[in-house]
């Protein structure tokens, strides 16, 4: 079987960018971030400090003194080299305290950045992204930040500073040939390091997609888990996710094999500089020209400065691992939001609530129009429908007047106001939507009925319920409203969950109502109970319903007939009757359909229900 997926772009993004990206958010504790460099510089000099003191209490233990000074000096250096090591753990766990805010908190901004982000990008975005995938970058991109911020700061500058102190005592007490081979030691290091990495992170790349392809099988099959039972597909979807950790497993075999390389070339360039300049620092003491003190202290120093460049090694690996993570949740910042407040909007103000839709032409795609010349007019307080086949543009209507996207051609306004005009917060505050296809979130009912209006009581919610005729079903339930209806509501039954989106809805007491076939998961009894209620929120209200079910639209003001995305008919429910029109075939069938319907029922045949 072919599967079809869709991927974000991708981007073109740099490390470069990438950390431009960060810095805004660590400048607005620059304060923290001072305070933690000055002990981490503290840190670093006490380190450098050790070696010395080290050399000079070899060098006294070596001197033949009068046996009080040979007791006095060492005693005195050694409490020094004590504290010497003392102030350098001192100051880091100083550095970390001081500098924990600052990281936490820009990893806390920038993951919140992201998640406000995503939800302006328009709905088009959101139709075409994987949620599996896109939840794992941000996932891996937040805990990359904290992760970065520690390596560059924690780890390669101070690295880097004590390199460069070390080399300029090696330069000042020592033959340059020291200073010269210890910095093309590291060099080469760093080189070789920088190359290698560069050379594997695609492994790591590779890892990341595959990761988030797995990530995006299983989650999809798991929302699915009826729709995969009902074909008996748990053997295509495990084939399916394991493909991708297949995929997965062949990266990650690669990276950690091009590790093992990139260990091995490091551990050979630190070996063969350590052993050069430890025969140099043997033939300066055999000449005289070194102390067996200086012959410590150099060895001492390659080593406290060779120990964190094999960490370094790991470091950078890290580094770059972190940063291809923060790239692809960086990508998302870099998606403009296609549909957004003009710099000149300004709120909506809805005085009695008319809509028109004037001249309005819309296609999701350049080259295939879905509306085509819509005009129509629904005044303060009155209720138009919009009713036709599937496909015809209902639903596309009422996606315009709520700014999910932009006409091509036309214009909306409402009181005269030109809906692009208006800012989006206050546009969507004044219109209430009960949708065809009911989500809800994986909490309690209460929950979500309150949602449409999350500082509303108690009682404010049970009357909402009791209006969507939702309150005696809820109280029959053990834990009433404080019962969890699964993952997007999948422990509700279809008409529960309308139900409560009807619930919330009149919660939100909007001026404006959008019901996309509102009742359409209800069964007759049901249906007749939730319309009249309907009828009673909408009585003072500037309603647009798309309905399927002609029945539901008996009472509209106008009901439009849509076709291709054209209006074909339009007026009362008795006037397009006598029309003999589109409507009216299909009033026609509809009619059969419920007459059969009742027969079913009336004779009890499991037959012609099935078929039904």
């Amino acid at each position: 079987m072919r599967t079809f997926q869709t991927e974000l772009p991708a981007g073109n993004r740099n490390d470069w960018k990438t950390i431009r990206t960060l810095i805004p958010y660590l400048l607005e504790y620059r304060g923290r971030i001072g305070i933690a460099m000055l002990f981490l510089a503290l840190a670093k000099l006490a380190n450098i400090g050790v070696p010395v003191a080290l050399k000079l209490i070899v060098d006294g233990l070596d001197v033949t003194t009068p046996g009080a000074q040979m007791v006095t000096v060492p005693l005195s250096l050694l409490i020094a080299y004590g504290l010497l090591r003392f102030s350098t753990s001192l100051f880091q766990e100083l550095r970390n305290a001081v500098f924990a805010k600052a990281s936490q908190r820009s990893a806390r901004k920038i993951a919140l950045r992201v998640f406000q982000h995503l939800h302006e990008l328009s709905l088009r975005f959101h139709l075409d992204r994987q949620t599996g995938g896109v939840s794992r970058d941000i996932e891996r991109g937040s805990r990359s930040i904290t992760q970065l911020l520690h390596f560059l700061i924690f780890s390669i500058l101070p690295t880097a500073f004590e390199i460069l102190v070390v080399c300029g005592v090696l330069l000042v007490n020592f033959e340059i040939w020291f200073s010269v081979i210890t910095f093309i030691t590291v060099s080469l290091y760093f080189v070789y390091t920088y190359k290698v990495t560069e050379w594997r992170i695609k492994f790591r790349v590779q890892m990341n997609t595959a990761d988030s392809k797995a990530n995006t099988a299983a989650i999809d099959s798991l929302i699915n888990y009826e729709t995969v039972k009902y074909f008996g597909n748990e053997a295509f979807e495990t084939r399916r996710y394991d493909q991708h950790m297949h995929n997965w497993e062949r990266a990650s075999i690669r990276s950690q094999v091009s590790l093992a390389l990139l260990n091995v070339g490091q551990g050979v360039i630190i070996g063969v500089g350590l052993t050069i300049l430890m025969i140099l620092a043997a033939r300066g003491v055999i000449a005289g020209t070194m102390t067996l003190g200086d012959f410590v202290m150099v060895n001492a120093f390659l080593i406290q400065i060779y120990i964190p460049l094999n960490f370094l090694g790991t470091i950078f690996r890290e580094v770059k691992h972190s940063l291809t993570d923060m790239e692809k949740m960086f990508g998302l910042l870099d998606l403009e939001a296609e549909i957004q407040d003009t710099p000149s909007a300004t709120p909506l103000i809805v005085s009695r609530g008319e809509v028109v839709f004037n001249n309005v032409t819309f296609s999701y795609q350049a080259d295939r129009s879905i509306l085509h010349d819509i005009n129509f007019e629904i005044p303060a307080g009155h209720k138009v429908a919009v009713v036709g086949s599937s496909g015809a543009g209902k639903t596309t209507l009422a996606r315009l007047l709520f700014r999910f996207y932009e006409v091509t051609d036309g214009r909306i306004t409402i009181d005269g106001q030109d809906i692009r005009e208006a800012t989006l917060d206050s546009l969507r505050a004044a219109i209430g939507v009960v949708p065809q296809d009911t989500v809800l979130f994986n909490d309690t009912v209460g929950y979500n009925i309150q949602y449409g209006k999350p500082d509303a009581d108690r009682a404010e919610i049970e009357e909402a319920a009791r209006l969507a005729y939702l309150h005696d079903f809820i109280v029959s339930l053990p834990q009433g409203y404080d019962t969890i209806v699964g993952e997007r509501g999948l422990k509700l039954s279809g008409g529960e969950k309308q139900r409560i989106a009807i619930a919330r809805t009149i919660l939100k007491n909007p001026p404006i109502l959008i019901l996309d076939e509102a009742t359409s998961q209800l069964d007759s009894k049901s249906e007749q109970a939730i319309q009249s209620a309907l009828r009673e929120v909408a009585m003072n209200r500037t309603t647009l319903v798309i309905a399927h079910r002609l029945s539901t639209v008996i009472d509209a003001e106008q009901i439009l007939v849509l076709e291709d995305g054209r209006i074909s008919e339009r007026g009362r429910h008795r006037e397009l009757l006598a029309g003999h029109g589109h409507y009216a075939e299909m009033w026609r069938l509809q009619q059969e359909q419920r007459e059969l319907e009742h027969e079913a029922e009336a004779i009890g045949d499991p037959v012609i229900l099935s078929a039904i």
